[in-house]
């Protein structure tokens, strides 16, 4: 297991699902933890679970995709626990499911803005803080909606596939800096976000998931610690070769 004693990590949206198990596996390696959100009562339970773990934590609750938002995001955990070595852009939302002729334009830009711009404002605010040191971690959780079509969800695919090509010119605008930029593409995993696609899709959660289950390899879906242990690989010194890929994982369900 990687040790990551005294390096500072930020993980948008870590409240709750993957952002939490990510979260909490990089305060167990020893870093400082810093998760952001909009739901203030979600985060600072979480931040409860990640201190018990012996590190310091830290909740700040804004939205990190305005620049002002971003702004505050970064000051506040670069003062309370200092420069940031890893950022992990983990917040995103579902999004509308419905065909393109039966959506709003609000959905669109919300769901672009939140899932896209959002961890571009960020990626921005940390490589100005990493590159004067010259290291730095950025790991981008993206779908393996961003490789395929999904029927029904235009706004969410679009912006999973932005991700891919904000991944790989980030990598190579940072590389020089040595700061390392990855993408993580999970299938379904079992978090509160397949239960909310479950409703909008008028399934059980019980029955999204024995579907999803089937159409893999591996007859089941990743877990939420299956991504945290990547990032773990990605974010440590045996990953420091590692920079502008996409990494799928979603139990055999998709080849590239």
């Amino acid at each position: 297991m990687a040790q990551l004693n005294g390096q500072v990590a930020l993980v948008t949206g870590g409240g709750t699902g993957i952002g939490a198990a990510i979260a909490s596996h990089l305060a167990k390696l020893g870093a400082c933890v810093a998760i952001s959100g909009r739901r203030s009562e979600i985060l600072e339970d979480q931040v409860k679970e990640m201190g018990s773990l012996g590190g310091k934590a830290l909740a700040v609750s804004c939205d990190s995709a305005t620049e002002e938002g971003v702004e505050q995001l970064f000051s506040r955990v670069t003062e309370a626990l200092g420069p940031i070595d890893i950022l992990v852009n983990n917040a995103a939302i579902a999004g509308p499911v419905a065909p393109i002729w039966d959506q709003e334009f609000a959905g669109w830009e919300e769901t672009i803005r939140i899932n896209l711009s959002g961890p571009w404002l960020c990626a921005r605010a940390a490589a100005r803080a990493m590159m004067p040191r010259r290291s730095g971690k950025i790991v981008n959780i993206g779908s393996i909606s961003g490789k395929r079509p999904l029927a029904q969800r235009t706004p969410y695919t679009s912006s999973k596939m932005g991700l891919v090509g904000l991944t790989r010119t980030l990598a190579i605008e940072l590389g020089e800096y040595d700061i390392n930029v990855n993408l993580i593409s999970p299938g379904a995993v079992n978090t509160p976000r397949l239960a909310e696609l479950a409703d909008k899709y008028k399934m059980s959660l019980d029955d999204i998931i024995k579907a999803s289950s089937a159409q893999r390899c591996l007859k089941r879906i990743p877990s939420t610690d299956s991504i945290a242990s990547l990032v773990e690989f990605l974010v440590s010194d045996a990953g420091r070769d590692v920079t502008g890929i996409d990494i799928t994982v979603d139990a055999g369900g998709w080849f590239d």
